[in-house]
């Protein structure tokens, strides 16, 4: 039988004195035992390094983030002002405040000494100054572009271009010419001078300001029509500086119209008759307006015939048609004891066989050419 300290089956074998042996060499005095402390760590301890999932930055870092960002802040105002003050210094700034003025325009009539010679559209033009001339809008040409002090190349081609496209609407547009359209040429005005505009369109008005003609070619359509669509176009076109954000185009061209009477049906052989307008326009842009592609039209003096002097032209011009002739009496006389604005009463004579489109007519308009021997001649 197994003695008290080992296993009941007794100690197994090939193991030399049992589990005892094994740990014989281990003694734990009383004293050793007492002497023994037993310590249990927290959670918090027992966690170790995985205690904080997010760890706070050190005191050194924000104050660096904090510069960096001021230091950003500060990057951005300076280059906002500096883009204010480059604004302000810009020499292409337009002008604060600088509204378009209104138009100032002179439409003279053009009599013809004797009765209008009439024929086909093709016989007519071979015959008169115009067989030269171009036709249509490759008639209206550049002059040589050079930049200004103030001005670029493209500016001043921005320029010559509105221009171009506003004498092809007001003068060429067979919608515009007819009465039924207004609105290309409205579209290049300034909008300060549309209320003009729009006065000279609805209630015409021979005051120097709101006559129809000055702005634009437009014939009654219940008398004539254009036999030809293929209308003659000469002149030239000029640009100069008036001060460093002002840019002024001159235009000075005529143009010939082979028109008929607006009737239906046949047409008579030999009805159709020349009629010629030149229009010498004076235009202003400043840089607004050659960034927007529009127009300031300052002073148009348009020389129209032939009509009779006595003829009504603030509305629609008034063509003599072939076979027709101007009355002998001149224009409206002024009687200088009525009240009110005082009438011009300004008439031309038209030379049928000479050129009509360089020789000035006399007017007591200032500014306009003094009279010359030429073609055209004002009447007293």
């Amino acid at each position: 039988m197994a003695g008290s300290g080992g296993p009941p089956e007794g100690t197994p074998e090939g193991l030399p004195g049992g589990g005892e042996d094994e740990y014989r060499s281990v003694v734990f005095d009383e004293s050793f035992v007492r002497a023994a402390r037993l310590q249990e760590f927290s959670a918090q301890e027992r966690m170790g390094e995985h205690a904080r999932a997010v760890r706070s930055l050190p005191t050194r870092h924000l104050r660096t983030g904090s510069r960096a960002v001021l230091a950003l802040v500060v990057l951005i105002a300076l280059a906002f002002a500096a883009a204010v003050y480059m604004g302000f210094r810009h020499p292409y700034q337009a002008p604060v405040g600088r509204r378009a003025e209104a138009l100032r325009s002179t439409v003279i009539p053009l009599a013809p000494r004797g009765t209008v010679p009439g024929g086909t559209a093709a016989a007519l033009f071979a015959t008169s100054p115009a067989a030269q001339f171009r036709t249509g809008a490759s008639g209206i040409n550049f002059p040589m572009v050079r930049r200004t002090d103030n001005f670029s190349d493209s500016q001043v081609i921005t320029a010559l271009t509105t221009v171009k496209d506003y004498l092809v609407a007001s003068s060429l547009d067979p919608d515009v010419l007819t009465g039924r359209a207004i609105r290309p040429v409205e579209l290049l005005l300034d909008p300060d001078q549309v209320s003009q505009f729009d006065r000279s369109m609805s209630r015409p008005d021979d005051d120097g300001q709101h006559a129809a003609a000055g702005w634009l070619v437009r014939f009654d359509p219940a008398k004539v029509a254009l036999a030809d669509p293929g209308i003659r176009v000469q002149g030239t076109l000029a640009y100069s500086e008036e001060g460093a954000d002002t840019l002024d185009v001159v235009s000075d061209h005529t143009f010939t119209y082979a028109l008929r009477p607006a009737v239906s049906g046949p047409q008579p052989a030999g009805g159709v008759s020349l009629f010629t307008v030149r229009r010498e326009l004076h235009f202003r842009f400043d840089r607004e307006d050659l960034r927007l592609h529009r127009l300031e039209l300052r002073t148009s003096y348009v020389q129209a015939g032939p009509q009779a002097c006595s003829a009504d032209t603030t509305g629609a011009l008034r063509p003599l048609l072939a076979g027709q002739r101007a009355e002998s009496r001149g224009p409206a006389g002024t009687d200088p004891y009525a009240t009110g604005r005082p009438a011009a009463a300004l008439c031309g004579a038209l030379e049928l066989s000479a050129h009509p489109s360089r020789a000035p007519v006399s007017s007591s308009s200032p500014g306009l050419p003094a009279p010359t021997a030429g073609s055209l001649r004002s009447h007293p």
